[in-house]
């Protein structure tokens, strides 16, 4: 595999996770957002499609990424976790009636609920930026692969 293709994946999946943090912060900001657009499950969201797929062959470098590709699998099942508060605030449909149910869209939200929205994303967004930090420690590692090494995998 070519070094610049890795990296080229690498980059992608990074702005993916960037783009799914900010769709979550338009949710938390009032803005109506599609909730199939901010996947709960961790291996359904961009990322999480490239982390379990391409990404795994990055196990095999010889310069420690193992440790590293441990380090964002737990990072990134803690952001989805507390995605999952934040779907469950905003989108199960109790006190819905039927045809709100059958059209779905978010519920109405107390005062309370939208500050609980708000703390849990502003955990989300602390999770991110070292989720984002090992990304950029993955990616120097890469980078300092030889390209006879990479072309192994």
């Amino acid at each position: 595999m070519e070094k610049s293709v890795v990296l080229e994946q690498l980059r992608a999946a990074k702005a993916a996770h960037i783009s799914w943090v900010q769709r979550a912060k338009l949710l938390i900001e009032g803005i109506e957002i599609d909730k199939n657009s901010i996947p709960v499950n961790s291996t359904e969201c961009q990322f999480g499609k490239w982390f379990y797929s391409d990404a795994q062959k990055l196990n095999a470098l010889r310069n420690n990424s193992l440790e590293c590709m441990e380090t964002i699998e737990e990072l990134h099942f803690k952001l989805h976790d507390i995605y999952m508060k934040i779907f469950k605030l905003y989108y199960t449909m109790e006190n819905k009636g039927f045809f709100s149910k059958l059209f779905g869209g978010k519920k109405t939200l107390s005062d309370d609920t939208i500050q609980r929205g708000r703390e849990y994303f502003d955990h989300l967004e602390t999770i991110s930026k070292e989720l984002l930090a090992e990304i950029a420690r993955l990616e120097r590692r890469v980078i300092a692969i030889q390209d006879e090494e990479m072309a192994k995998l």
